[in-house]
């Protein structure tokens, strides 16, 4: 496979080893299977993909078959539930490279396997999925009110005290991951045709959340005095570059480059891309990196975590903003990233450079913060007149 030049292939045993132009090899596997035949892509030898992975997966498949879980046309004697087809589309997603996995496990393990458990994925219908919608709604709570999990209350279980409220918003990721179940099912063969429809919950008036120059230097003077010592600098880059949670929490400091005043981002939700960072960031990440443990990889290190580096801060940033005198059901880590692309817009700055700098998929998606409280606007129009010579 080392000596093969780019465009050049071997296949052997129903598995082909491609040389792509990049140099980059790709392992893809094309096999019958009872009387079927699957054509898939397992990964790029980038990724650490291997021939011996390529063979652990027809072996799987062949496994598949025999237990009846690729829903064959013919023969199948056992329905593939729920359960089992969310682990089995983390497993193949994975393989395939797919995006935003993380998030769709999260998902899947937290509310919907719960809820859908062992029903057959063939079998979940349209009333499922609404009452599952309408038993998500009923977890909204007034500030500070009663909340219980999906999986609690099927149990039975008495809700607790908590400041979280279930949105519409988040319903909606939910139910989008579900809906991609039911595609990759119908494309993996799984199953012959989706099996409900899903509609989605209205989103409110479109308005999003974001904080004022005041609101901003009283969380981060707060932040200051956080026993948690990644706080700070996690509110620092979320409100200076606009980057989600996970984003940067996963920053390694091999990716920083403060010459440049870029972060590289490898796994971002859009795909790889590269963060600018502003001036001052550049400076506050050269001493902060200077000041880590010789050796720690991660920008935000935590030893007990299996990653290796801290994946939640929800805990003190909730103190935070209640010392900073701000509302915890309605700031939320999430509203950072609302924050710095609100004010790059209300700066004037043209959408499509805003889009550049968060990182969003298309316009239209940052075409949403153009809504606040209009001085922008305003401002826009004053220009005009004052270029027409008008009043």
């Amino acid at each position: 496979m080392r000596k093969l030049l780019p465009g050049e292939k071997i296949v052997e045993r129903g598995i082909t080893f491609e040389r792509l132009r990049n140099g980059d090899g790709l392992f893809t596997v094309n096999v019958m299977i009872d009387g079927l035949r699957i054509h898939r892509v397992v990964g790029r030898e980038s990724d650490g993909t291997t021939r011996t992975q390529a063979e652990e997966f027809i072996a799987r498949l062949r496994t598949d078959a025999k237990h009846d879980r690729l829903s064959l046309p013919k023969g199948r004697k056992i329905a593939l539930s729920f359960r089992d087809a969310a682990s089995k589309y983390l497993e193949k997603l994975e393989l395939e490279g797919g995006k935003d996995i993380k998030s769709k496990r999260m998902r899947l393990n937290r509310h919907l396997v719960p809820f859908f458990g062992d029903t057959p994925l063939s079998k979940i219908s349209g009333f499922d999925v609404e009452r599952y919608k309408k038993l998500r709604q009923q977890e909204k709570s007034a500030r500070g009110g009663d909340r219980v999990s999906t999986k609690a209350k099927e149990r039975g279980a008495q809700p607790v005290k908590s400041a979280r409220t279930t949105t519409a918003g988040t319903i909606n990721r939910e139910l989008a991951a579900l809906s991609h179940v039911f595609s990759k099912a119908v494309e993996w063969g799984w199953l012959a045709h989706r099996p409900a429809k899903i509609s989605r919950l209205k989103e409110g008036d479109g308005r999003i959340m974001y904080l004022t120059v005041a609101q901003v230097a009283k969380l981060i003077e707060a932040a200051k005095a956080s026993d948690s010592a990644h706080l700070y600098p996690f509110i620092v880059v979320a409100v200076e570059t606009s980057m989600r949670m996970s984003e940067i929490l996963s920053i390694r400091r091999e990716n920083v480059d403060v010459e440049r005043r870029a972060i590289y981002i490898p796994k971002a939700k859009a795909g790889r891309r590269e963060q600018p960072i502003t001036a001052h960031l550049a400076a506050f990440m050269k001493d902060y990196i200077e000041a880590l443990p010789p050796g720690t990889p991660w920008l935000f290190p935590s030893a007990a975590a299996k990653s290796g580096h801290t994946v939640d801060i929800r805990k003190p940033f909730i103190k935070a903003v209640v010392a900073a005198g701000l509302d915890p059901a309605l700031v939320v880590r999430h509203t950072l990233r609302h924050t710095a692309i609100t004010h790059l817009v209300q700066a004037g700055i043209d959408l499509p450079t805003v889009k550049r700098i968060s990182g969003h998929k298309t316009l239209a998606m940052v075409e949403r913060y153009a809504h606040q409280n209009g001085e922008h606007i305003q401002a826009a129009m004053d220009t005009l007149q004052t270029r027409l010579k008008l009043g």
